[in-house]
């Protein structure tokens, strides 16, 4: 009888053991090994993305430096309205075109109140726009050929308006050309990365 309370005795002593101690133990160490797994595929995603990124700047560096610069040109990464009208100012200095009554306005200051009425989250486009009116005088061969240039430019630009009205008939003096000159209102709309 007494092998039997011992024998009793003993089981309920490591069942008692097996749930308070061996149990949390246990679970506590298959937790571990569950974050130790999380912990393993996160180094090796980020092992691959340093190879990726390694690839991609190998790629990168391996674009010509007047290709990078002409990209940053056609499509910049932010605004930089002086660059703008010093690059319009000197295509337009090219066919002896001065800008006048520069104005810059920026896309959000004016589609602002039509935005907030229908929009509910932020926007998800990845550019923005920019837009720059200004006017000048020239013949209209001249300005034809100033607008191909700027067409032919790098820098993404759209026509939004052009308004072009006579100037009045002056008798050309010695050295100005007789073809009649124009003042001509322009806006201009470019874009850039957000």
């Amino acid at each position: 009888m007494m092998r039997l309370i011992i024998t009793l005795i003993a089981v309920v002593l490591a069942g008692g053991a097996f749930f308070w101690y061996t149990k949390p133990a246990y679970d506590e160490v298959q937790e571990s090994r569950a974050k130790i797994a999380q912990y393993d595929a996160a180094l090796d995603k980020a092992a691959e993305l340093q190879e990726l990124k390694q690839e991609l700047l190998s790629r990168f560096n391996a674009f010509r430096p007047e290709d990078l610069d002409r990209l940053h040109k056609l499509l910049p990464d932010h605004v930089d309205n002086v660059r703008l009208i010093l690059d319009l100012d000197n295509l337009a200095g090219r066919f002896g075109l001065s800008l006048q009554n520069v104005d810059v306005s920026s896309s959000e200051s004016k589609n602002t109140k039509a935005q907030t009425v229908g929009a509910i989250g932020t926007s998800n486009q990845k550019y923005d726009s920019l837009t720059l009116s200004f006017g000048t005088r020239a013949t209209y061969k001249t300005f034809v050929d100033f607008l191909r240039d700027l067409e032919s430019s790098l820098r993404i630009v759209d026509l939004v308006s052009l308004s072009i009205a006579p100037e009045t008939a002056a008798t050309p003096t010695k050295g100005q050309s007789s073809e009649p000159q124009y003042s001509y209102k322009i806006t201009l709309r470019t874009y850039w990365l957000k």
